[in-house]
C-alpha cells in the first residue's frame, strides 16, 4: 500500500469516527433539550445551558492542546515549530469556544418541533366530508423564484465561491433545485435579498470554509467536500441554518447524502443532522 493510499484510508477512518461522535452528540442534545423542557426550562435558557456545555468541551480541548509537549528531546527548530503550531491551534479553538457559547439560538425550539413531528401519527385521520369547505378562496399566487436569478446572486460573492475553472461540478443545478425546494412559499418574494444578507453576515466564516475545504485543499484532495466552493452551496448553507430538517428531507428524496453530510461537517451548523 502506498503512503498516499495509507493517508487517505487513515483520513477516511477519522471522518467515520467524527461522524459517529457527531451523531451521538445530536441524539444526546435532543435528550437534554427534552429533559430541560420537562423541567419547565424555556427554550432560550435551554439554548444557553447547552451552548455553555458545548463551549466548555471545546475549552477542555484548548487546555489539552495548550499543555501538550513535543516528543522527548527534539531539536530546537522542531520544538519552536511545535509550539508555534500549538499556539495556532489553541487560538483557533478559543475562537470556536467563543462562537459556540453564543451560537446556539433556536436549537431548543427546533428540537421541540422535531419531537412533535416524530410523535405525529404516520397516517393522519382524514377529515369528515362535512368539514371540507367547498367555497374557500383560492390561495394567493406564489411569487416565482427562478434558479438562474438565485445563481446569479450567489456569483456576486467571489470571495465565497471558487473560481469557475476549479469547481468540482460545472453544473450544480440538481443541488440548487434541492436547496430551493426547502424555501417556503412565504420566503420566496425576498429570498435573494435574504441570501445576500446571509452571505455578508457570514463572510469570514465562508472565506475560511473555502480556504480549508475548497478546491486545492488537503481534504478536497481525498475526493470529499465536493460542494465547497460551488455558488449553489451558498443557498444550501443558508437553508442548512434556516430550515435544516426540511432541507435534509428534500435532499434525501433525490440526492446522495454524503455531499450534504460533508458540507454539514465542514460548516458546523447549529443543528447538524448528518448520520
Amino acid at each position: 500500500m502506498s503512503t498516499e493510499q495509507h493517508d487517505a484510508d487513515a483520513y477516511g477512518q477519522e471522518l467515520a469516527a467524527i461522524s459517529h461522535h457527531q451523531h451521538d452528540a445530536t441524539s444526546a442534545r435532543l435528550t437534554v433539550f427534552q429533559a430541560l423542557a420537562a423541567a419547565g426550562i424555556g427554550h432560550e435558557q435551554a439554548d444557553d445551558i447547552v451552548a455553555k456545555l458545548e463551549a466548555g468541551a471545546v475549552a477542555g480541548a484548548h487546555t489539552w492542546i495548550s499543555e501538550s509537549s513535543p516528543p522527548h528531546k527534539p531539536e530546537p527548530r522542531f520544538e519552536d515549530g511545535w509550539f508555534a503550531g500549538v499556539r495556532d491551534v489553541a487560538s483557533y479553538l478559543l475562537r470556536i469556544a467563543d462562537t459556540t457559547a453564543h451560537a446556539g439560538r433556536g436549537r431548543a425550539a427546533s428540537s421541540a418541533m422535531l419531537v412533535a413531528h416524530l410523535q405525529q401519527p404516520a397516517f393522519p385521520t382524514p377529515a369528515a366530508p362535512e368539514a371540507t369547505a367547498t367555497d374557500e378562496p383560492a390561495p394567493a399566487s406564489v411569487p416565482p423564484l427562478e434558479a438562474k436569478d438565485v445563481l446569479a446572486a450567489a456569483e456576486r460573492f467571489p470571495w465565497a465561491v471558487a473560481a469557475p475553472g476549479t469547481r468540482h461540478w460545472p453544473d450544480g443545478s440538481d443541488f440548487l433545485e434541492a436547496a430551493l425546494s426547502a424555501v417556503g412559499d412565504e420566503e420566496r418574494a425576498g429570498y435573494i435579498e435574504r441570501l445576500a444578507v446571509f452571505v455578508e453576515e457570514h463572510r469570514a466564516r465562508l472565506e475560511e470554509l473555502l480556504r480549508a475545504y475548497g478546491p486545492g485543499s488537503r481534504p478536497a484532495s481525498h475526493g470529499r467536500y465536493a460542494l465547497v466552493g460551488q455558488p449553489e452551496t451558498l443557498v444550501i448553507l443558508e437553508r442548512m441554518e434556516a430550515a435544516p430538517f426540511l432541507l435534509r428531507g428534500r435532499w434525501e428524496e433525490e440526492l446522495e447524502t454524503v455531499f450534504l453530510d460533508d458540507l454539514e461537517f465542514a460548516w458546523g451548523p447549529r443543528i447538524r443532522l448528518s448520520r
